[in-house]
């Protein structure tokens, strides 16, 4: 697999959440769940450092045993990073770091693809129409519990408390059943991945978004998967994320497009096989 990647922050006084490495045959991108200012994780590390630790343990992981499933892969990760955080860490905390998961694995004549929350994978399949695999359970939990945060205008002091209010909602639903699945502390998150796979000669490309960057397809619907693939392949990540932010500085007050950021960490990573 031959891998492009560009990772932007969401602002310059924050750092980037997102995490995205590769090897010869293994990528993966995870996406921080940051808390807003005021909200208390637990964590003495940060969800930037979680996400980063989190990454390179799935990539070695998930490269060391090829034959191994990759939610399993995932799942080991996990636990050792558990482990790395120490006594000064409350990881039974209901806001302890957390991150979203997209990976895929060149196998012999397959590619393997796990997805696990709100990261999205876009499958570049040859003589059809992309396929992007999507956990929603996340979208659909947050779908009722962000009302009140989305009627006001993004970045104000009142949308900010309600974007506290609503971030202390969504934890309890965090690795539940009834809920979402996210990896955190427990390895047992890692069963509820969506994975699978498809032999690579069916595949032209794929690529792996944060939802920072793939918001200009499934929230702000500026364009499709199709055309997003093409700007991925002719101007490369890049380009992609310039195009978000674009959209993004044309309504910063979130009346056109609803948001708990005006612009959110944003990494996009194209392969092609």
């Amino acid at each position: 697999m031959r891998a492009s990647f560009a990772s932007v922050p969401g602002s310059a006084d924050r750092s980037n959440e997102d995490f995205a490495a590769a090897s010869h045959d293994v990528v993966v991108l995870l996406d921080g769940a940051g808390t807003p200012p005021g909200v208390e994780s637990g964590c003495s590390h940060g969800v930037a450092w979680y996400a980063r630790q989190l990454g390179a343990q799935f990539l070695i992981e998930a490269g060391a045993t090829p034959r191994r499933p990759l939610a399993d892969a995932l799942a080991t990760a996990i636990e050792r990073l558990a482990a790395l955080h120490g006594d000064a860490c409350d990881l039974t905390h209901t806001n302890t770091p957390s991150a979203t998961v997209a990976a895929v694995r060149r196998t012999g004549d397959d590619l393997e693809y796990l997805v696990l929350a709100d990261s999205v994978l876009v499958l570049d399949v040859l003589d059809t129409d992309p396929v992007a695999v999507t956990d929603d359970r996340l979208a659909r939990i947050s779908r009722s519990l962000r009302a009140e945060m989305d009627a006001l205008p993004t970045g104000s002091p009142e949308h900010t408390r309600a974007r506290c209010a609503y971030a202390h909602k969504l934890g309890s639903y965090r690795n539940t059943d009834g809920g979402f699945w996210v990896a955190s502390t427990d390895p047992a998150a890692a069963a509820h991945a969506l994975t699978g796979s498809l032999p690579t000669d069916r595949l032209r490309a794929v690529a792996l978004l944060s939802d920072g960057a793939s918001r200009l397809v499934d929230r702000f619907g500026l364009t499709d998967w199709s055309d997003a693939l093409k700007i991925l392949a002719d101007d490369g990540p890049a380009e992609l994320i310039r195009r978000v932010r674009a959209a993004e500085d044309s309504d910063l007050h979130g009346e056109r497009w609803p948001r708990g950021k005006a612009s959110d960490d944003a990494t996009a990573v194209y392969c092609l096989l």
